[in-house]
Protein backbone atom coordinates (compact mmCIF):
# COMPACT_ATOMS: atom_id res chain seq x y z
CA UNK A 1 0.00 0.00 0.00
CA UNK A 2 1.83 3.51 -1.07
CA UNK A 3 2.08 6.19 1.51
CA UNK A 4 1.31 8.98 -0.93
CA UNK A 5 -1.74 10.77 -0.39
CA UNK A 6 -3.63 12.75 -3.53
CA UNK A 7 -3.76 16.49 -2.84
CA UNK A 8 -6.27 18.91 -3.78
CA UNK A 9 -6.11 21.07 -6.43
CA UNK A 10 -2.68 18.86 -7.95
CA UNK A 11 0.01 20.77 -9.17
CA UNK A 12 -1.36 24.52 -8.82
CA UNK A 13 -1.51 26.55 -5.84
CA UNK A 14 -3.93 26.95 -3.16
CA UNK A 15 -4.83 31.10 -2.19
CA UNK A 16 -7.07 31.99 1.17
CA UNK A 17 -7.48 35.52 1.55
CA UNK A 18 -8.26 38.76 -0.16
CA UNK A 19 -6.84 39.04 -3.37
CA UNK A 20 -4.41 42.22 -3.85
CA UNK A 21 -3.68 42.11 -0.18
CA UNK A 22 0.22 41.74 0.76
CA UNK A 23 1.43 38.19 -0.68
CA UNK A 24 2.55 35.52 1.97
CA UNK A 25 3.68 32.17 -0.40
CA UNK A 26 3.96 29.40 2.39
CA UNK A 27 6.54 26.42 0.83
CA UNK A 28 5.58 23.18 2.46
CA UNK A 29 8.13 20.89 3.96
CA UNK A 30 9.19 17.16 2.29
CA UNK A 31 6.35 15.64 3.11
CA UNK A 32 4.09 18.21 0.92
CA UNK A 33 1.29 20.75 0.70
CA UNK A 34 -1.01 18.49 3.79
CA UNK A 35 -3.83 20.54 5.13
CA UNK A 36 -1.98 21.45 8.40
CA UNK A 37 -1.01 24.47 5.92
CA UNK A 38 -4.31 26.00 5.26
CA UNK A 39 -4.48 26.59 9.33
CA UNK A 40 -1.65 28.64 9.04
CA UNK A 41 -3.07 30.15 5.85
CA UNK A 42 -6.35 31.04 7.51
CA UNK A 43 -4.59 33.01 10.51
CA UNK A 44 -2.63 34.61 7.59
CA UNK A 45 -5.55 35.72 5.88
CA UNK A 46 -7.32 36.97 8.91
CA UNK A 47 -4.70 40.03 9.15
CA UNK A 48 -5.24 40.43 6.29
CA UNK A 49 -2.79 38.57 3.93
CA UNK A 50 -3.10 36.98 0.72
CA UNK A 51 -1.75 34.08 1.14
CA UNK A 52 -0.47 31.19 -1.55
CA UNK A 53 0.27 27.60 -1.06
CA UNK A 54 2.39 26.14 -3.80
CA UNK A 55 2.28 22.48 -4.47
CA UNK A 56 5.75 21.74 -5.54
CA UNK A 57 4.90 17.61 -5.34
CA UNK A 58 2.50 17.66 -8.36
CA UNK A 59 -0.21 16.13 -6.56
CA UNK A 60 0.72 14.20 -3.47
CA UNK A 61 2.00 14.43 -0.27
CA UNK A 62 2.70 11.95 2.56
CA UNK A 63 2.93 11.48 6.29
CA UNK A 64 6.05 8.82 5.86
CA UNK A 65 9.19 10.40 6.60
CA UNK A 66 11.22 7.45 3.75
CA UNK A 67 8.51 8.65 1.16
CA UNK A 68 9.24 12.48 2.20
CA UNK A 69 12.64 11.76 1.44
CA UNK A 70 11.95 10.22 -2.05
CA UNK A 71 9.81 13.41 -2.65
CA UNK A 72 12.43 15.49 -1.99
CA UNK A 73 15.39 14.12 -3.87
CA UNK A 74 13.29 14.07 -6.87
CA UNK A 75 12.57 17.78 -6.83
CA UNK A 76 13.64 19.96 -9.44
CA UNK A 77 14.94 22.64 -7.76
CA UNK A 78 14.86 25.02 -10.66
CA UNK A 79 11.06 24.17 -11.51
CA UNK A 80 10.27 25.27 -8.38
CA UNK A 81 11.93 28.51 -7.71
CA UNK A 82 10.31 29.57 -10.78
CA UNK A 83 7.17 28.20 -9.36
CA UNK A 84 7.62 31.47 -7.05
CA UNK A 85 8.68 33.87 -9.54
CA UNK A 86 5.01 32.51 -11.37
CA UNK A 87 2.87 33.35 -8.10
CA UNK A 88 5.01 36.46 -6.92
CA UNK A 89 4.82 37.47 -10.27
CA UNK A 90 1.04 37.24 -10.76
CA UNK A 91 0.44 38.23 -7.52
CA UNK A 92 2.24 41.79 -7.68
CA UNK A 93 0.21 42.08 -11.11
CA UNK A 94 -2.99 41.66 -9.07
CA UNK A 95 -2.35 44.33 -6.76
CA UNK A 96 -0.13 42.96 -4.22
CA UNK A 97 2.66 45.51 -3.32
CA UNK A 98 5.03 43.93 -0.84
CA UNK A 99 5.54 40.05 -0.72
CA UNK A 100 7.00 37.30 2.48
CA UNK A 101 7.92 34.14 1.57
CA UNK A 102 7.28 31.36 4.72
CA UNK A 103 8.99 27.95 4.16
CA UNK A 104 9.16 24.76 6.50
CA UNK A 105 12.37 22.37 6.31
CA UNK A 106 12.82 22.24 2.35
CA UNK A 107 10.54 25.08 1.82
CA UNK A 108 12.44 26.68 4.46
CA UNK A 109 16.01 26.23 2.59
CA UNK A 110 13.82 27.16 -0.82
CA UNK A 111 12.65 30.51 0.51
CA UNK A 112 15.71 31.34 2.01
CA UNK A 113 17.12 30.42 -1.92
CA UNK A 114 14.83 31.93 -3.16
CA UNK A 115 14.40 35.55 -1.06
CA UNK A 116 18.26 35.77 -2.16
CA UNK A 117 16.78 37.53 -5.53
CA UNK A 118 15.23 40.09 -4.20
CA UNK A 119 11.86 39.13 -4.87
CA UNK A 120 10.92 39.21 -1.35
CA UNK A 121 10.59 42.35 1.20
CA UNK A 122 10.43 39.43 4.40
CA UNK A 123 11.46 36.02 4.54
CA UNK A 124 10.58 33.28 7.23
CA UNK A 125 11.96 29.80 7.41
CA UNK A 126 11.63 26.91 10.01
CA UNK A 127 14.04 24.48 10.62
CA UNK A 128 16.03 25.75 7.41
CA UNK A 129 19.49 27.22 6.72
CA UNK A 130 21.60 27.73 3.64
CA UNK A 131 24.72 26.45 3.39
CA UNK A 132 28.03 28.00 2.14
CA UNK A 133 27.50 26.58 -1.29
CA UNK A 134 24.38 28.42 -1.34
CA UNK A 135 24.37 31.02 0.45
CA UNK A 136 24.50 34.88 -0.94
CA UNK A 137 23.28 38.39 0.10
CA UNK A 138 19.81 37.97 1.41
CA UNK A 139 18.75 41.78 0.92
CA UNK A 140 15.47 41.04 2.70
CA UNK A 141 14.68 41.00 6.60
CA UNK A 142 14.86 37.14 7.87
CA UNK A 143 12.71 35.60 10.84
CA UNK A 144 14.35 32.44 11.51
CA UNK A 145 12.56 29.11 14.07
CA UNK A 146 15.11 26.59 15.37
CA UNK A 147 14.42 23.08 16.90
CA UNK A 148 16.42 22.62 19.77
CA UNK A 149 16.87 19.06 18.87
CA UNK A 150 18.31 18.43 15.08
CA UNK A 151 21.08 17.89 12.12
CA UNK A 152 23.12 19.64 10.55
CA UNK A 153 25.67 19.20 7.40
CA UNK A 154 28.95 20.95 7.57
CA UNK A 155 28.66 24.75 7.86
CA UNK A 156 24.88 24.84 6.99
CA UNK A 157 24.26 24.58 11.25
CA UNK A 158 22.19 27.52 13.06
CA UNK A 159 24.95 29.73 14.24
CA UNK A 160 27.30 29.29 10.84
CA UNK A 161 24.30 30.68 9.32
CA UNK A 162 23.41 33.76 11.36
CA UNK A 163 27.10 34.34 11.53
CA UNK A 164 27.19 34.62 7.88
CA UNK A 165 23.82 36.96 7.75
CA UNK A 166 25.43 39.09 9.79
CA UNK A 167 28.72 39.13 7.81
CA UNK A 168 26.45 40.18 4.58
CA UNK A 169 24.42 43.15 6.74
CA UNK A 170 21.25 40.95 6.56
CA UNK A 171 18.87 41.71 9.72
CA UNK A 172 17.97 38.56 11.46
CA UNK A 173 15.89 37.41 14.31
CA UNK A 174 16.15 33.58 15.35
CA UNK A 175 14.75 32.10 18.27
CA UNK A 176 15.14 28.47 19.42
CA UNK A 177 12.37 26.05 20.90
CA UNK A 178 13.27 23.56 24.07
CA UNK A 179 11.66 20.85 23.83
CA UNK A 180 11.49 20.15 20.28
CA UNK A 181 12.69 18.28 17.40
CA UNK A 182 13.01 19.14 13.05
CA UNK A 183 9.23 19.47 12.03
CA UNK A 184 7.48 20.13 15.30
CA UNK A 185 5.33 23.05 13.63
CA UNK A 186 3.63 20.16 10.93
CA UNK A 187 0.28 19.53 13.04
CA UNK A 188 0.07 16.66 10.38
CA UNK A 189 3.54 14.74 11.74
CA UNK A 190 2.08 13.58 15.54
CA UNK A 191 5.83 11.74 15.99
CA UNK A 192 7.56 15.50 16.30
CA UNK A 193 4.57 17.70 16.15
CA UNK A 194 4.91 20.13 19.24
CA UNK A 195 1.50 22.62 19.94
CA UNK A 196 2.62 25.12 22.31
CA UNK A 197 5.95 25.77 20.19
CA UNK A 198 4.25 26.10 16.79
CA UNK A 199 2.00 28.18 18.17
CA UNK A 200 4.55 30.36 19.77
CA UNK A 201 6.66 30.04 16.50
CA UNK A 202 3.56 31.06 14.13
CA UNK A 203 2.78 33.90 16.60
CA UNK A 204 6.09 34.94 15.70
CA UNK A 205 5.45 34.86 12.30
CA UNK A 206 2.65 36.67 12.02
CA UNK A 207 3.73 39.43 13.79
CA UNK A 208 7.15 39.93 11.96
CA UNK A 209 4.95 39.63 8.91
CA UNK A 210 2.94 42.37 9.88
CA UNK A 211 5.98 44.87 10.77
CA UNK A 212 7.29 44.31 7.33
CA UNK A 213 4.88 43.83 5.45
CA UNK A 214 1.42 44.99 6.01
CA UNK A 215 0.63 48.60 6.10
CA UNK A 216 -2.97 49.54 7.74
Amino acid sequence: MSDLIPVPSPGVPIYVGMQGGPLVVLVHDYFGRLPGLLLIADQLAREGFFVAIPDLFNGVATRSAFEAEKLMNDLDVGLALAELDDIINDSRASGSERVGVVGFSMGGWLALLHAQGGSADAAVAYYSSLGPADHGVLPAPVLLHYAESDEWGEGEDPVSFIERLHEHGTPVTDHVYLGTEHSFANSEIDAVYNPRAAELANQRTVRFLLNHLYTR
